[in-house]
């Protein structure tokens, strides 16, 4: 299988790639931004995987939908700008697939200390958010690497113009996951859990209701939302430096309107400012 080696985000950027707020998979790769990347497929889950469903996503996603977030990573406050979108709904080689995507952007202060320019593309099967296709469009203090991953079954033969990446069915990426959280109707469900690819590495996900009454104010407004824990498990071990929580309005958009992070160097926070 043909692998691009995607290198590891330094710890200044955590709290601008933990968005795909997603993104909580991007907090994760930040946690261990010394390590070296390596070149290698990614590891298939033990763990069974429900059916393929056939039935389209709640319409808690809607078409030209864009989320507006400021980053803060622990007493620094605005140091990064994100936005979500979900671009459209559209055929991707024979599945009806959202495009989703998010785009950062680092701002001064920090700019100045660390350039970033990042904008992350996903195409997600419009029934259970399963990831079609993943991008990574990097831009770093002057440095670009792209990666476009197909996300494939061990079948199916390598794409022509895309990198294979061979990942159980059911696999999501951090876009997905998010999208996926989304459509969850947490007022029957406590709990829910399944395999996430982020480009480099698969993880297991378990994502559980905490509260279902939480008050939560960003610079959007004041909401009631529900409140997500996030655990991440590279096979059995759970990654337990890194901690999750995201935090979902009750409105007809189930919006995420907070995301917080702690990790070994500090806490972020990627917080809802405009929504359209």
């Amino acid at each position: 299988m043909k692998q691009i080696p995607i290198r590891l985000w330094p710890p200044c950027a955590l709290a601008v790639l933990g968005v795909s707020t997603g993104l909580f998979l991007f907090f994760v790769l930040g946690s261990h931004a010394q390590a070296k990347p390596k070149k290698s497929r990614a590891r298939l889950s033990s763990k069974p995987l429900a059916p393929k469903s056939s039935v389209e996503a709640p319409p808690a996603l809607r078409e030209g939908e864009k989320l507006d977030y400021t980053a803060n990573f622990s007493k620094l406050s605005n140091v990064a700008t994100i936005r979500l979108a979900v671009t459209e709904k559209r055929d991707f080689y024979g599945h009806s697939a959202w495009h989703l995507q998010a785009v950062a952007h680092t701002i001064n202060p920090m700019r100045m200390v660390y350039e970033l320019d990042d904008q992350f593309d996903s195409y997600s099967d419009a029934g259970n958010l399963a990831g079609l296709q993943y991008e990574m469009h990097l831009s770093e203090r002057g440095q670009k690497q792209n990666a476009i991953l197909r996300m494939t079954s061990r079948n199916a033969p390598a794409p022509s113009n895309a990198t294979a990446a061979y990942v159980p069915e059911g696999t999501r990426d951090p876009l997905g996951l998010v999208a996926y959280l989304r459509t969850v109707n947490w007022q029957r469900q406590q709990d829910v859990s399944g395999p996430v690819y982020d480009g480099r590495n698969l993880y297991d996900v378990k994502a559980r209701l905490i509260s279902n009454s939480s008050a939560v104010t960003v610079p959007a407004g004041s909401y009631t939302t529900s409140r997500i824990e996030v655990r991440v498990y590279q096979g059995t071990v759970e990654l337990k430096d890194t901690h999750f929580w995201l935090s979902v309005a009750h409105d007809q958009a189930h919006t995420p309107v907070l995301l917080e992070a702690e990790t070994p160097i500090g806490v972020a926070r990627l917080e809802l400012s405009h929504a359209q």
